[in-house]
């Protein structure tokens, strides 16, 4: 559906597109513990780490942004080979023939998800602001939010055994199964029915022509 890069732009036939290229911006933000995954000749490299979405002025994803342990042998494997692949997971879950009231009707399993293809580059002289970064953004709307500030006399001895890292975009493979595949009347019996939660809402949101009023709620 959509790809993004400097210098490059590819297209793929996806099954289950973004509505936008927004959508995936806005997973990584609901969703921002992602897998960063990699392989090189001393082997494959897989760490759940959080990060946060970076756009240009056109508002288009170009780079993901985080921090890793010094320690993890994933950095070794990276500064080698600095390609990768982050693997967004958003809300997922079975869907029942309950759902629908049909027990002809087979289950399935919803999500939205997507790949993205990157270059990794180090970059320890961000590495506070990596830290500063995700926080302050983690701790929106608390009533008094913490600060990495409040944490000074700890900063000199953790952050030399912390590294920032931007993951640079080449590629995004977003997977939105989120229900645009049934009729009409079998949407709203899904909506309808399912507990309320995240997969829900993102259900609602890709079938927001499509559901009745009841059902938008």
């Amino acid at each position: 559906m959509f790809l993004t890069g400097p210098l490059r732009l590819i297209v793929t036939n996806m099954k289950y597109p973004p509505r936008t290229p927004d959508d995936v911006i806005a997973l990584i933000d609901q969703y921002p513990l992602c897998w960063l995954v990699s392989a090189g000749a001393s082997g494959f490299g897989a760490s759940p780490l959080p990060l946060l979405a970076e756009c240009d002025a056109d508002g288009a994803l170009v780079a993901l942004f985080g921090h890793m342990a010094l320690s993890n042998p994933h950095v070794a494997l990276l500064r080698h080979q600095p390609e990768a692949l982050i693997l967004v997971n958003g809300p997922q879950g079975y869907i029942s023939p309950e759902y629908q009231g049909n027990p002809q009707w087979v289950p399935t399993w919803n999500y939205a998800a997507a790949t993205v293809q990157v270059v990794v580059s180090f970059v320890p002289e961000e590495t506070r602001e990596s830290i500063e970064r995700l926080t302050d953004r983690m701790e929106q709307g608390r009533a008094a939010p913490w600060q990495v500030s409040d944490a000074e006399g700890r900063l000199p001895a953790m952050l030399p055994h912390i590294i920032a890292f931007r993951a640079h975009v080449r590629s995004i493979d977003g997977r939105f199964k989120l229900g645009r595949d049934e009729s009409r009347t079998g949407i709203n019996q899904i909506v309808g029915t399912m507990d309320r939660g995240p997969l829900r809402d993102w259900m609602r949101l890709y079938n927001e022509d499509r559901l009745e009023e009841e059902t938008q709620a």
